[in-house]
């Protein structure tokens, strides 16, 4: 693939960089109908100026909540596989990410290899079980020892959860460890709660100087939601949403614009509270569900939140 662009444009905090997250078709699909939705994404991305894509390997949360999932899980191609295609299709960098608690340490090295040769992925994005119960394979901190051992120069990044901070007040200390053992970046879950995110963020920052170090950059991830089930589905992934928004969405005549309101607003809060703590930012915009009018609504938010870093970027510049 392509030299990453997070690694080009390194950590200045002046620049910003666009992303669009998506999923890999479903395992049952017919790998020529998967190129043909590949195809179907890129030219519905025709119309905006991103600089790449984020391929999330999804995988079966329920051992982490007792509510049923709003959508059944269902197992999808390999997000290598994914990745490359796309690459291969629009030339432009892709994030793979890999879960890793099902498998051990040398069906894990075994994929690194196969991702970078077979694959050639670059820019990798490694996720730790999603709870504590069940069996873990692999724990996060030993898939990060596991990939150190390798000589292959992934640009590696990590994820982070302002909910987590929310109840533990530890996630800035979670990114900390995360660079030292080797993440460059963070993408968050997607973003309802402008407060939380802020109060990470803030925290984060306020480490950094502490520990005389330059903030790794943050791409925030922001999703349209359009239906009270698709509300139900980002609060069962564990996205922190306040009930006031929950009710503006719910009550709204068109809850689907009411929550492109609602993301421009929060990426504001948060944009005016941290741009001046010299943190990167990133912008990430997903679609949770396959629903023809989120995944629209998804291409208006990039828009709607590109333009509005690009623009507070070119102020903090005056």
């Amino acid at each position: 693939m392509a030299d990453s662009i997070l690694k080009s444009k390194s950590s200045d905090p002046k620049q910003g960089v666009y992303f669009i997250g998506t999923t890999p078709p479903k395992q049952d699909t017919d790998i020529e109908l998967v190129s043909g939705i590949a195809d179907k994404l890129l030219n519905r991305l025709d119309e905006i100026d991103y600089d790449g894509l984020i391929v999330y390997d999804i995988q079966d949360e329920t051992s982490r909540i007792d509510k049923p999932r709003p959508f059944p899980f269902k197992y999808t191609h390999d997000s290598r596989l994914y990745s490359k295609l796309l690459h291969d299709k629009c030339n432009k960098p892709v994030i793979t990410y890999k879960s890793v608690s099902q498998r051990d340490g040398n069906d894990f090295s075994a994929w690194l290899n196969d991702a970078w040769h077979q694959f050639s992925v670059r820019d990798i994005v490694l996720v730790g079980s999603p709870s504590a119960e069940g069996e873990i394979k692999l724990s996060l901190n030993d898939a990060y020892s596991v990939l150190e051992k390798h000589n292959l120069d992934f640009h590696l990044g990590g994820v982070t959860i302002a909910e987590r901070h929310i109840s533990k007040g530890d996630e800035h200390l979670r990114l900390g460890n995360k660079v030292q053992q080797g993440c460059d970046f963070f993408i968050s879950q997607a973003v309802y709660n402008a407060q939380a995110t802020i109060d990470l963020l803030t925290r984060y920052a306020s480490q950094c100087k502490a520990d005389g170090v330059k903030p790794k950059r943050i791409v925030l991830t922001f999703s349209p939601c359009g239906s009270a089930k698709t509300l139900e589905f980002i609060e069962w992934l564990g996205i922190s949403v306040p009930e006031a928004t929950k009710l503006r969405i719910l009550e709204s005549e068109n809850p689907l614009k009411e929550s492109l309101l609602i993301n421009r607003n929060n990426f504001e809060q948060i944009l005016q509270a941290c741009l001046p703590l010299n943190i990167p930012f990133g912008l990430n915009i997903e679609s949770l569900t396959n629903r023809k009018e989120e995944i629209d609504a998804a291409i208006l938010l990039f828009k709607l939140l590109k333009a509005t870093l690009d623009l507070k970027l070119a102020e903090s510049q005056i």
